[in-house]
């Protein structure tokens, strides 16, 4: 194999690619990155097992071929190199890396012994064309609520499935819930994704994409924007019946300006680190407020409050922690807070009518 490629392009291939290799692993082929030439394009891959990325660069192809190299070392020397045309030529084993003044041979490994790259049959996949921004929106909003523990594989991905004629991404670690509208749809889809996956997707997608593809197959999904390719596996198993999680309406409602909870929610924060991020949550309809009491046994205790529209009065406690993370997400000016008692869910929305995008919080035992 030889070729030439730009230093900005391979290197923005590489560090793309790379995070998926891994570098804890018995098979030590998996923390090299694949480089083969693919037509007149030098294909960039890299892959785990669990997940597999890859993307295409345009290349001045001189002889075709193909050699696995290790990540780190390949990525950090490109990156280091000056932006000018890169030369990559493969001799036995080892890669030749010049440009200008810089030369390196860097041990690498026949491509014959890396994994084969996972294949979807794209005529008979769910397909979905989705808005790159509306898409990035709704994996961080649905991200945030996926669980850590191993031992309940189903809770660690996002459930993507139809309902209703339209796609919706959900995600629950048992103590709190998101559910995100995101395109109405014919098909039929109900798969689990991880959630590590998504995060890969999301570094990923850079700023300028146009649109975002995603295939799924029985057991796969594959996403794929402006070249780059990431395919997982799916989670199997059966997720949650989560619906009727949801309450329909709720007794108590605050309709609050988003930026002035989310500064209440800081504040109390800071004394609710002792107890384990407890805040205890007021709904005050004579008073027109909504308050947060927190408290530190050894340095003190704070309330804030913040003008709402209330309609009648309760108190709940939550983990604050949790709170915030969902007033990060949600989009508008204007959020809309319910619950119906101390032990029921506290939902949380932009305020509106059908709004897209619904997070619930179990609330603590207080």
């Amino acid at each position: 194999m030889e070729l030439s490629v730009t230093q900005e392009n391979l290197s923005r291939a590489l560090s793309t690619v790379g995070r998926v290799a891994s570098g804890k692993t018995q098979l030590p082929i998996l923390s090299n990155i694949l480089l083969q030439t693919d037509g007149s394009q030098l294909l960039v891959a890299a892959t785990n097992l669990e997940i597999a990325s890859t993307l295409h660069v345009g290349a001045k192809i001189i002889s075709p071929g193909s050699i696995t190299v290790p990540a780190r070392l390949v990525s950090e020397f490109v990156s280091s190199l000056p932006k000018a045309t890169v030369t990559l030529k493969v001799e036995n084993d080892h890669l030749l890396v010049s440009s200008g003044k810089f030369t390196s041979r860097i041990n690498g490994v026949s491509a014959e012994e890396f994994p084969e790259l996972p294949t979807i049959n794209e005529d008979e996949a769910i397909r979905y064309t989705l808005n790159p921004g509306d898409f990035k929106q709704a994996l961080n909003q649905t991200i945030i609520t996926a669980s850590n523990d191993a031992t309940r594989p189903i809770l660690t991905g996002i459930y993507w499935h139809s309902y209703e004629g339209a796609l919706y991404l959900a995600g629950t670690d048992g103590y709190r819930l998101s559910e995100r509208r995101l395109v109405e749809t014919d098909s039929e889809v109900a798969a689990i994704v991880p959630a590590s996956t998504l995060q890969e997707v999301l570094r990923s997608m850079h700023d300028d994409i146009s649109e975002v593809e995603v295939l799924f197959d029985e057991s796969q999904v594959r996403f794929r924007a402006e070249g780059i390719e990431i395919t997982s596996r799916l989670i199997d198993g059966n997720f949650p019946d989560y619906r009727q999680l949801i309450p329909a309406t709720s007794e108590v409602s605050a309709k609050i300006d988003r930026s002035e909870f989310m500064r209440i929610v800081k504040v109390s924060g800071l004394f609710a680190r002792e107890s384990g991020g407890s805040v205890t949550v007021t709904v005050d309809e004579d008073a027109g407020s909504l308050a947060l009491h927190s408290i530190a046994s050894e340095l003190g205790e704070n309330t804030s409050e913040a003008s709402a529209d209330i309609r009648s009065s309760g108190q709940v406690t939550l983990n604050s922690r949790y709170l915030a993370e969902a007033l990060n997400v949600i989009e508008g000016s204007m959020v809309e807070f319910r619950f119906s008692g101390k032990i029921s869910p506290c939902v949380m929305s932009e305020l509106g009518e059908n709004p897209n995008y619904i997070h619930i919080i179990m609330p603590l035992k207080s």
